[in-house]
């Protein structure tokens, strides 16, 4: 969200004022676009991984702060709560060695990481939702210490004027009132950023939207909440209600959530910021002074503060970002779907499946987004967020001329259609092919075997638990566990079940 944040004008002029600076920073952008100012192709990919930070018996430590001092690397940061932190991995070209590349990164940053978070009795924990944490360990008080964060938990508490309501049933339900959007941070993800140029954009995230269901299904890994088990990947549902600012009569009314699917596909990128402007108030501004239309006037490049953090402030599945480096504007589309974890070598594979989906679907000459009604797509990231592994998809007719559709296995799905449209997209990037199929074999070991993250922890808790031991007992045994095989890196369809060595 940027460094330098306020809270948003929300006095009569001020919330004129910054609207009107919003839609200065569109104009802008339109210009930027109508004038082909972005960069040129560059095959370009960027990986960010959210982290959980735990003690030997598996709990969650709020001890973030003091874990960043001591690995003191620009490439780790602050996440919302003090049980998260942030890796970024620098950007890379997607061609040759690069997934060997990502995870050789990973491992590395990753087991420095982990060596100093020892140093304060923690260690690093790639996992969607830490099946350990409970909601009492996610107030406001262990939000991050970062004024960024209290502001933007204090502008959504004002924006909602109640409690956030928790509520999710699936195996078990769970239900809870917080009064900060600290629940959030249970959340850990993976983001994928692919680097895209104006007139690919629309095709790009059509494609991501398109697959987002598929990815889910094979990658789930968070299938407890706060102690209960819910759904197979329970992030979603989770920080769509975390961040909810609607009061029930506006959601009733059909307001749009700020964490959303999305309703449409999309023929152009403009067009998702002009819906942020349209349908989602400001809630933080910018102390950075820039006058957008001006700098164009004067033939520089706008780095359009207060439209990039507002955007910042929706969170889209996948998301459009803006941004500008060595001087040129860039577009990228930001995949936010996946849970973090269990492995590098999960990570790693979840990533090849991805963009060597979206590269050969946004090229396909008769695109999925014209064959598969948007409705659909959307319906089937809910079904693979309640179901993972098992889940039945909606997808297009083999050689349907028409928008029909029939129910499928998503394991079915990814072994017999989008694996091998994931590998000819990876051929096309160029990468090398024993990685490509390393990776993928990896996905489609998943899909044989049926296992993920997620169908793997609730398999070790239900062992712990006719072993005798409590729901907390399996929990924290379940993770202790996860962590052992976690650092042992072997991708997770290869664990041994059950919650013993």
């Amino acid at each position: 969200m940027g460094e330098k944040v306020t809270a948003g004008e929300f006095d009569p002029s001020g919330r004129q004022r910054q609207r009107a600076r919003l839609r200065q920073g569109l104009e802008a952008l339109a210009r930027l676009l109508a004038e082909k100012r972005f960069d040129r192709p560059k095959n370009l990919m960027g990986l960010e991984i959210e982290l959980n930070l735990a003690d030997a018996d598996g709990m969650p430590r709020m001890m973030n702060t003091e874990v960043l001092e001591r690995i003191a690397s620009h490439d780790f940061q602050t996440e919302l709560g003090q049980c998260n932190l942030e890796v970024n991995i620098v950007p890379h070209r997607l061609s040759g060695r690069v997934l060997d590349q990502l995870a050789e990164e990973l491992r590395t940053g990753l087991s420095y990481a982990d060596r100093k978070a020892g140093e304060v009795s923690s260690e690093i924990v790639m996992i969607g939702i830490l099946p350990t944490l409970a909601a009492r360990d996610l107030g406001s008080t262990n939000l991050s210490y970062d004024d960024r964060y209290k502001l933007l938990n204090e502008q959504m508490l004002a924006a909602r004027g109640e409690d956030f309501l928790i509520d999710v049933e699936g195996e078990e339900r769970f239900r809870y009132a917080s009064g900060s959007i600290a629940p959030e941070a249970a959340c850990t993800s993976v983001q994928l950023h692919l680097q895209v140029t104006p007139g690919r954009f629309a095709a790009v995230w059509n494609a991501a939207q398109a697959v987002a269901a598929a990815q889910i299904a094979v990658g789930a890994n968070s299938p407890f909440l706060f102690g209960r088990e819910v759904w197979r990947e329970s992030r979603p549902p989770l920080f769509q209600q975390a961040t909810d600012v609607r009061p029930p009569e506006f959601a009733a009314q059909g307001v749009r959530p700020r964490t959303w699917f999305g309703e449409r596909w999309i023929n152009d990128a403009y067009e998702l910021f002009e819906e942020n402007l349209r349908f989602f108030p400001p809630l933080l501004s910018t102390s950075e002074e820039e006058d957008p239309l001006r700098v164009l006037d004067e033939g520089g490049v706008p780095q359009l503060h207060e439209l990039v953090l507002h955007n910042g402030t929706i969170y889209r599945w996948n998301r459009p970002v803006y941004a500008v480096a060595d001087g040129v504007p860039h577009l990228r589309v930001e995949n936010r779907v996946l849970p973090a974890g269990p492995t590098v070598s999960d990570v790693i594979a979840n990533a090849a499946f991805y963009y060597g989906l979206v590269r050969a679907l946004a090229e396909e000459p008769r695109p999925i987004w014209k064959r598969l009604p948007f409705e659909a797509a959307a319906a089937n990231f809910d079904t693979a967020c309640r179901d993972g592994i098992d889940a039945v998809l909606r997808w297009p007719k083999p050689g349907g001329r028409s928008s029909s559709t029939v129910s499928v296995p998503a394991v079915r799905l990814v072994q017999e259609e989008l694996l091998p449209l994931a590998a000819a997209g990876l051929d096309a990037w160029g990468v090398e092919p024993a990685d490509r199929d390393r990776y993928l074999g990896i996905v489609e070991q998943r899909c044989r075997r049926k296992v993920n993250g997620a169908s793997w922890q609730v398999a070790a808790y239900h062992e712990a638990r006719e072993r005798g031991l409590d729901r907390d007992g399996a929990l924290a045994a379940m993770t202790r566990r996860y962590c052992e095989l976690m650092h042992i890196g072997d991708p997770v369809h290869t664990w041994p079940a059950g919650c013993s060595g």
